[in-house]
Order: C-alpha cells, then structure tokens, then sequence
C-alpha cells in the first residue's frame, strides 16, 4: 500500500531561493530513487518553509531513501541552509474515505 510523507523544512530566509535550486537538482534523483510515485514541492514564503508532498510505495523505500541520502551528504549539506528542525510525518492513503 503506498504511503504519503511530508517533509517540512524550516529555510532561512535568506537563503530560500539558493535553497531550492538546490533541491530542484536533488529532487530529480528523489523521483527516480526505487519506490519513489512522486514528489511535491510547496513553499510558504511568509515563514520560509519548504513542504515536500511525497508518495513511496512503502515507508521501507522511503526509509531506504533518506539513510542514501545521508551517505551521500546530500542531508548534511542542507544543514547552513535549515532555521530550525525538519518534521516528517508518514500518512496511510485511504482513498476509499
């Protein structure tokens, strides 16, 4: 069964345009990673948060997902950027509610 994520990134503000040229190069791969359905990219520009919309066929892809991307420093290197802790939730689809 698939599974929805949202991944909410607090960007400093000054930092947000940079920030998501960034991720729009690091989100190519994100769609093409195994187990990847698709990828949103929602920005609340008054409070300079990044919500990232994801559907994995299962919280496994995405879990093997995020521990690649900390092997590749892709995590680490987001760090100057973050103006405070990401917040991911993991949500079942019940599309027959």
């Amino acid at each position: 069964m698939s599974v929805m994520v949202t991944l909410e990134m607090p960007i400093k503000s000054e930092k947000l345009e940079e920030y998501l040229g960034i991720m729009k190069q690091a989100l190519v791969d994100t769609r093409n990673y195994k187990g990847c359905e698709s990828v949103e990219t929602h920005v609340e520009k008054e409070k300079s948060v990044v919500c990232l919309v994801e559907r994995w066929n299962s919280v496994e892809d995405q879990q093997a997902y995020m521990a690649w991307r900390m092997e590749t420093g892709l995590l680490e290197a987001l760090g100057p950027y973050l103006d405070g802790d990401l917040v991911t939730r993991f949500f079942d689809i019940h599309s027959d509610v």
